[in-house]
């Protein structure tokens, strides 16, 4: 039975052609713009490390005082003085201190120039809690932070460049003038978006590669290496090297916490740490107000950063609204292409055909012109995502891609939407009184 109105919606089609073929114009350029913007949206929106978000936790702490803050908001960073006092108290089972930097890198060979590289400053927990893989060796010690150990993690593109993508570990680099004995090369390993550092690097540096380098915390501190981003809660104040230690002991925040809470328990636990902690820094007075502290997951945390460009969330609305703006068009269409046969309809009724088989006629003549309509959006779609980078962020383009689901969700979005079009042109025409047509045409 299905497959006989297939065939006669085949036929139905090819006498009204010009309808169909606006009917399938329209919802495949609707369906296109939707998929295309949401290929977009779902890279903005990804999970960066889906196996662990769920227990990656950033602490914040509001040094600034309600004068100073943001609509009541902490900082997104810390102070060194707050930074260094969460991690030595070893309230989490893993936590890692991290801020992004520009390092001067040399190597031992003379054909190879300097460079200026993006990296970080972290602690050796960094490695464990972000799933970090390695290619060679692997990540420095707790040990090594805690004696300040002159290391190194490079990534596999500074290997290559390095030492020819040989095994580098127990090979030394210069970073900023002192000698970094390589612990560790990394495998390939670049989470979208950057999640660690997107506070110190910007929101707008979310969708970059992440650095080429990994510097132990201790060591950057001892290098009086600055934050890629920092800000003061008084005017005045440079981190400049002639006043590194003031610097150090300012309400300057520069530096990003990270804890692994691996229970909804253990959350609760911190964040009364955390809350006990910033009390005993009223008590002590270098507060003058209320403790004021944030426990966010990573997800929520990027959401929070607004990682996700405000020009994706757009596109998703007008997109959406021009599919809406389609399905009223196809509406009116379809009206127009089922009633023009109002009197085919009364004589099938008046033969006996139930209302029922007329649904299931028309219902499946929709479900057609929708198959047809999906196959030209993916077409649409595929062009539409060859030009994305005329549209948005270069570091989201690059990473926006086709498959197997995307592909589907086309095919079943025009399938779903000309069914959803076709609801109302198909009830009035089962409304057709047989009768009153075989009348008009007698």
């Amino acid at each position: 039975m299905w497959g006989y109105y297939v065939a006669l919606a085949i036929r139905n089609s090819s006498r009204s052609k010009a309808l169909t073929t606006l009917v399938i114009v329209l919802m495949s350029f609707g369906v296109a713009a939707c998929m295309v913007c949401y290929a977009v949206f779902r890279v903005a929106t990804e999970d960066p490390i889906p196996a662990r978000s769920a227990t990656l936790y950033v602490p914040q702490l509001d040094n600034f005082g309600p004068a100073k803050n943001t609509n009541g908001e902490p900082p997104d960073l810390l102070s060194y003085l707050d930074a260094t006092a969460l991690w030595q108290a070893q309230a989490a089972p893993h936590q890692t201190l991290v801020y992004p930097a520009r390092w001067g890198v040399e190597s031992n060979n003379p054909l190879v120039p300097p460079m200026s590289l993006a990296g970080d400053a972290v602690t050796a927990d960094f490695f464990a809690m972000f799933d970090v893989p390695f290619h060679f060796g692997a990540a420095w010690s707790a040990a090594d932070d805690r004696q300040h150990a002159t290391v190194a993690v490079i990534s596999p593109a500074l290997n290559q460049r390095l030492f020819g993508g040989r095994n580098s570990v127990g090979r030394t680099i210069h970073v900023d003038g002192l000698a970094l004995r390589i612990t560790g090369v990394l495998d390939a390993w670049n989470p979208k978006p950057r999640f660690f550092d997107v506070a110190g690097s910007g929101p707008h540096s979310a969708f970059d590669d992440a650095g080429q380098i990994y510097v132990p915390f201790t060591v950057a501190v001892d290098l009086k290496k600055v934050s890629a981003t920092w800000y003061c809660s008084a005017n005045g104040i440079n981190p400049d090297v002639a006043s590194w230690n003031s610097f150090l002991h300012s309400e300057c925040v520069w530096i990003s916490v990270w804890v692994e809470l691996p229970t909804t328990a253990d959350a609760r636990r911190y964040a009364d740490f955390l809350r006990n902690y910033a009390n005993e820094q009223q008590r002590a007075g270098r507060f003058a107000w209320n403790a004021n502290i944030r426990l966010r997951k990573l997800l929520d945390w990027l959401a929070f950063e607004r990682v996700v460009p405000q020009s994706s969330t757009l596109s998703m609305a007008v997109s959406g609204s021009f599919l809406l703006i389609a399905l009223v068009n196809v509406i009116g269409l379809m009206l127009a292409r089922f009633m023009r046969r109002a009197a085919e309809i009364g004589v099938r009724r008046a033969l006996g055909a139930s209302r029922r088989a007329v649904y299931r006629q028309f219902m499946t003549e929709a479900a057609t012109i929708g198959l047809a309509g999906g196959l030209l959006a993916i077409a649409l779609t595929l062009l539409g995502l060859w030009s994305v980078g005329w549209l948005f962020e270069p570091g989201i383009a690059r990473l926006v891609h086709v498959d197997a689901s995307l592909v589907t969700g086309t095919v079943v979005l025009a399938i779903v939407t000309t069914l959803a079009s076709s609801l109302y042109p198909t009830w009035r025409a089962a409304r057709v009184q047989p009768a009153l047509q075989i009348k008009i045409d007698g």
